[in-house]
């Protein structure tokens, strides 16, 4: 399995395509042990990805962890090995979080428009340890931890051994996350003020209509 490539070549992704369908996000580790699991809104597709949104009040949960989110926030998948989340109003600061996984897999749900169904597509990705973190300047974790840096450098390198990461996707990974945190610092779209205003003004429109 490659962090780049879907281990099925001929997998054809079957997307949302109306704003406010609901999507649930499906993560898992290597060994195929759950991550974080969530549900959350399409806003739309653009030349970085797929956009979905969540309101405050949404469950995201692990095994061993779960919360409820207290500000709202944007998920962007990538067709690459990433998927970023940008927050507003974060209470910790917080400004983006990039998962590196392998390529999201999309799939509309057999039950969907059905009572009770739950989500119409879902959306399924390989978690690959590290993060590209980034918060807000003047913020006390800004001050502590860096306005931005790679995370989980010590997961990464304990489930390379675990797992038996192939060479080629450690590889990958190593340098998406770089690439990744110099586009973050560079302020690249989609990590820009402009990009984030757009899309969260998508969401804010759902959510009142």
């Amino acid at each position: 399995m490659s962090a780049q490539q879907p281990a099925d070549q001929d997998f054809s992704p079957v997307l949302p395509t109306e704003p406010g369908t609901l999507v649930g996000s499906r993560m898992s580790k290597w060994d195929g042990t759950p991550h974080w699991r969530f549900d959350a809104v399409y806003l739309g597709t653009d030349e970085h990805g797929v956009w979905l949104g969540y309101r405050p009040g949404t469950h995201f949960s692990r095994p061993g962890r779960e919360y409820r989110t207290k500000s709202p926030g944007l998920l962007v998948f990538g067709d690459v090995g990433w998927v970023a989340d940008i927050y507003r109003d974060h209470p910790r600061g917080a400004r983006l979080y990039i998962d590196l996984t392998t390529v999201p897999q999309w799939r509309a749900m057999p039950d969907a428009g059905t009572p009770d169904a739950g989500p119409v597509f879902e959306v399924t990705a390989v978690d690959m340890d590290l993060d590209v973190l980034a918060y807000e300047p003047g913020t006390e974790r800004a001050r502590t931890r860096g306005e931005s840096f790679i995370d989980d450098e010590d997961e990464f390198a304990e489930h390379t051994a675990r797992y038996g990461y192939p060479p080629d996707v450690v590889a990958r990974v190593r340098a998406d996350a770089d690439a990744l945190l110099a586009a973050v610092r560079a302020g690249e779209p989609p990590y820009d003020d402009t990009t984030a205003k757009h899309w969260f003004a998508v969401l804010d429109d759902l959510a009142i209509s």
